[in-house]
């Protein structure tokens, strides 16, 4: 009789822990495609160049690098001296971060990684001040928001939910503005992005593609396939939110690599027609 108790106490632990490494592993789901930083070691630490002009900026982008950098992540963050300029031209083995009044474009913020296969190479985040200073957006925790997922869109992360709601992440579709400017909520990341994290770079590859710390590249080494001001040069739309506020693009270049943009649309940009590609308001 005991021995069948402890086969049955045997069995529920064993069927516990199987659905408890289901649910971990459903819970870490939103990677970017399986888009990784290619890397030797179990943890690296990637560049992020600061060509930011304005201090309400750099102090977005220092809070964000020290809340990625607040879990215990593979992937680390660190902020150096920015090789480009408002143009934010890809350099190999970077994110390069980056703000300017890039017009009317209809969107907030854009990020954009190169890819040689599924290995990321280079990557830009680009903060849009044409809305940036507007009333609209123009506060601390819609800022704080935007910048922590268009970096992290570079690491290989992807949207944890896509219809507005918070999940209290950075990388979910709240809008902290109107009466949600002085929310706090999905201003930084949660211990659900550090997991996926963990499982994007749970192995080791065979090459390094972000840039060593006292490696220096010579100019040609920066990315002929920028995305420009230009948005045709995004390429082809491939995804689009049901809510119409993230597009996702993808260019195929002439030296074989892919280039792909996540577009994070302004609140008026979605409204104009949700399931309409919102390049130059069509």
């Amino acid at each position: 009789m005991k021995q069948k108790i402890f086969q049955r106490l045997a069995m529920t632990l064993s069927i516990g822990l199987v659905c408890a490494a289901m649910t971990t592993e459903a819970q870490a789901n939103h990677s970017w495609g399986g888009y990784h930083w290619s890397r030797t070691t179990s943890q690296f630490t990637l560049k992020l160049g600061n060509n930011l002009t304005t201090s309400n900026w750099n102090s977005r982008l220092t809070q964000a690098s020290s809340n990625w950098n607040s879990g215990n992540s593979r992937l680390l963050t660190a902020i150096v001296g920015g090789s480009t300029n408002s143009s934010c031209g890809m350099v190999r083995g970077t994110t390069q971060v980056c703000n300017a009044a890039y017009g009317n474009t209809g969107w907030l913020g854009l990020a954009s990684i190169n890819l040689s296969g599924s290995h990321i190479t280079q990557g830009t985040a680009k903060m849009n001040d044409t809305y940036f200073n507007s009333s609209q957006y123009n506060n601390v925790n819609e800022r704080q928001h935007v910048m922590c997922q268009e970096i992290a869109h570079t690491f290989g992360l992807g949207h944890t939910s896509e219809d507005g709601s918070s999940q209290n992440t950075c990388m979910d579709y709240f809008s902290n503005t109107g009466s949600n400017a002085g929310s706090t909520l999905s201003t930084k990341p949660n211990a659900h992005d550090f997991a996926q994290l963990n499982s994007i770079y749970s192995h080791l590859d065979s090459s390094f593609t972000a840039m060593a710390f006292g490696e220096t590249l010579p100019e040609e080494s920066r990315a002929k396939v920028d995305i420009d001001a230009d948005p045709v040069s995004w390429g082809s739309l491939v995804h689009q939110s049901t809510n119409g506020r993230s597009s996702q693009y993808e260019r195929h270049n002439l030296d074989s690599s892919v280039t792909v943009t996540h577009v994070y649309w302004t609140l008026e940009a979605a409204q104009n027609c949700k399931s309409c590609d919102h390049r130059g308001g069509r």
